[in-house]
């Protein structure tokens, strides 16, 4: 049951942080206006990073159960849910508080982000939240494709051999 779960929820992190990242935010950005799809996606991002966080946590709890009930192919696994996490935490919880400052004060000031003061400052920190997510969405690929395909629930291996030795699967 570790395993499924595991899966689960690898599965619902990676999907949505490629599904917002590389699908949503552009669509929004070509469909509306960039303030209107600027404040849209900051939320759907705060979604996200929470999501991150929760499983990423979570991930990192069931890969140790996982690992002293004797599954070491999630040790490696783990480092990679780490990275994840990492990415979650700098991204979201430790650059996007002072960007959407950023945001309030120059709506505050009665203009948009894009020809307020903070409009350089602004793109450096967007530059660098897009580097970590882009990798933490690179780790979660490689999560993905090397979550075991064997849990050790009973089902026999793809192109595994029965006892009269007929391939089975």
């Amino acid at each position: 049951m570790p395993h499924r779960i595991f899966r689960l929820l690898t599965v619902a992190w990676v999907g949505s942080l490629l599904t917002i990242g590389y699908a949503v935010a552009p669509v929004l950005f070509s469909s509306l206006d960039r303030t209107t799809a600027g404040a849209v996606a900051a939320q759907l991002f705060r979604i996200e990073g929470v999501l991150g966080a929760v499983c990423g946590i979570l991930l990192l709890g069931l890969a140790n159960v996982l690992i002293r009930r004797g599954s070491g192919e999630y040790r490696r696994l783990r480092w990679l849910v780490a990275g994840m996490l990492i990415c979650v935490l700098v991204g979201y919880f430790a650059l996007q508080p002072f960007m959407n400052a950023m945001r309030v004060a120059a709506l505050e000031a009665g203009t948009d982000l894009a020809h307020s003061t903070y409009a350089a400052r602004f793109g450096m920190l967007h530059g660098v939240s897009s580097l970590f997510y882009l990798i933490e969405s690179l780790l979660g690929i490689v999560l993905v494709w090397k979550l075991p395909v064997n849990t050790g629930d009973g089902a026999a291996p793809q192109g595994a051999r029965d006892v009269s030795g007929k391939v089975t699967g």
